[in-house]
């Protein structure tokens, strides 16, 4: 009974830090679900305020399905799912099992324009310029990228050139690398089932690289590329005709992402750092700190940082709210009739999570 009392007496004071918009939520939630309906896959309405977009989804496998195949039909990528599927097989799922769909993001910060490439994430977001009377949208789509000894490069650039049903010419690196392994390449691959650009390739401004199809599609949302920025058939399909000559790109690598909800909730979504990246598990930790602190500064918001931490160490790729709602210390209970500051045992960790003083966001 007193650890229950306990409990409650710790939700009654960290409710007084909660914003209020976020104790009212689903109503909003099924606003979103009916605005999303008309959207296709991989397709979501911008929010008038707010980072994040989508919802987590949870399918029944079929008999014949996989998780590449389930994954595919869902906009996701190979390591996508299987991070959020951890003890599912990836050949075999079986009939009936249940399936985590992680088709919720938080959007990467800069401008909301162009082509986004987050090469930590692999993933692809295209902010199309909305005809008049339109609401904006973002289109994203899973990609792989360049694997450790052949980095995707980062920076700014745009779309120079399109070819629809590409010869590929290989260049001397690639050949030498074949041939290594036994594997005699051609000086040019002409379009059709053995060209691994597929049927659409869209050129970058930095010489060689390339946004393209593939005729190995399960390798989608892997390290597997020579740099070259690979999409599912299907979905270079739909995006090749709508992206002009001159589309601006960014090229990110972007392993941490925090992003407000439309209700004003704190969330945080990560990934594993790219292998060859200097971060260290020790300064990922604090630059994730230095982010949420800022985020939250001059709000009364509490942070479970105990959840942060979590996600930094052991990434799961789905985005999870940092809204505290459980004590991060064991409080005390006095047996004697007591008024609320015998309840509360004077501890850093506590007042760590709650700020009472009055901010101009409280105004």
């Amino acid at each position: 009974m007193r650890v229950k009392q306990a409990s409650m007496l710790w939700l009654a004071v960290g409710m007084l830090a909660v914003p209020p918009a976020l104790m009212a939520q689903e109503p909003a939630l099924a606003e979103a679900v009916e605005a999303q309906a008309a959207l296709p896959t991989g397709h979501y309405r911008l929010p008038e305020k707010g980072d994040v977009v989508g919802e987590i989804q949870v399918v029944k496998a079929a008999h014949e399905d996989t998780l590449f195949s389930i994954g595919h039909r869902y906009g996701v990528g190979y390591e996508e799912i299987r991070r959020a599927n951890p003890d599912v097989s990836v050949w075999i799922p079986g009939e009936g099992t249940e399936v985590v769909i992680p088709s919720r993001f938080i959007l990467p910060q800069g401008p909301r324009e162009g082509i986004v490439v987050n090469v930590a994430e692999m993933r692809l977001y295209y902010y199309p310029k909305p005809a008049q009377g339109e609401l904006p949208i973002v289109e994203t789509y899973p990609v792989s990228v360049g694997r450790m000894d052949w980095k995707t490069p980062l920076g700014q650039t745009q779309i120079t050139a399109k070819a629809k049903d590409p010869a590929w010419y290989p260049p001397a690196s690639i050949i030498k690398e074949h041939a290594e392994q036994g594997d005699m390449l051609p000086s040019v691959v002409p379009p059709g089932p053995d060209n691994p650009l597929g049927q659409f390739a869209m050129r970058l401004g930095i010489p060689g690289y390339l946004i393209h199809g593939t005729n190995k599609p399960l390798g989608v949302g892997m390290r597997v590329t020579h740099g070259c920025i690979r999409m599912l058939p299907e979905d270079i399909e739909r995006l090749f005709p709508k992206v002009p000559v001159g589309t601006q790109v960014r090229l990110i690598n972007e392993p941490f992402k925090l992003g407000w909800t439309p209700e004003g909730a704190l969330f945080v979504q990560t990934y594993p750092s790219l292998e060859e990246s200097e971060d260290t598990p020790v300064s990922r930790i604090t630059d994730a700190l230095d982010a949420v602190t800022s985020a939250v500064k001059g709000k009364r918001y509490p942070v479970d940082y105990a959840k942060l931490r979590n996600e930094i160490e052991n990434p799961s790729g789905v985005p999870e709210s940092l809204l505290l709602v459980k004590a991060p210390i064991d409080i005390p209970v006095v047996e004697k009739k007591a008024t609320l500051y015998d309840w509360l045992e004077l501890h850093e960790a506590l007042y760590s999570q709650l700020e009472t003083s009055p901010t101009k966001d409280d105004a």
